[in-house]
C-alpha cells in the first residue's frame, strides 16, 4: 500500500543556496532599514558588532554547513537548508512589508 509513496528528494543546489544567501542579506538589510528588527537571537547579538558583520559572519556559517553537508554526502541537508532559507527570505520579505505599511513608507 505504501511501497510507492516515498518520494524523490530534489537535488541539492548549491547555487540556489548562494542566491537564498545573498537574498537574505539584501532583505535584512532592507528589512532593518524600514524599521524591522532582527528576529534570530544570535544574530540580534552578533549585530552589537555591526550590521554587515553579523550578517557576513552569519552567511560563513551558513556556508561552512552547506559545505560539509556536500563533503559527506549529505545532500538532503542542503535541500533542508534550501527550503529554511526559502521561508527566512519570505519572512523578510513580509517584516518589509510590514514595517513599510505601518510607518507609512512611500516610494
Amino acid at each position: 500500500m505504501f511501497a510507492n509513496f516515498r518520494r524523490e528528494i530534489p537535488a541539492p543546489s548549491f547555487s540556489l543556496f548562494l542566491s537564498l544567501q545573498v537574498l537574505d542579506v539584501v532583505t535584512t538589510l532592507i528589512g532593518l532599514r524600514f524599521g524591522a528588527s532582527e528576529a534570530s537571537m544570535f544574530i540580534s547579538r552578533l549585530m552589537r558588532l555591526g550590521v554587515v558583520e553579523a550578517l557576513l559572519i552569519s552567511k560563513l556559517f551558513a556556508l561552512i554547513l552547506a559545505s560539509a553537508a556536500i563533503g559527506y554526502k549529505r545532500g538532503r541537508v542542503v535541500v533542508f537548508l534550501n527550503y529554511w532559507f526559502a521561508a527566512v527570505v519570505g519572512w523578510n520579505l513580509c517584516a518589509i512589508l510590514y514595517t513599510g505599511v505601518s510607518t507609512g513608507f512611500r516610494p
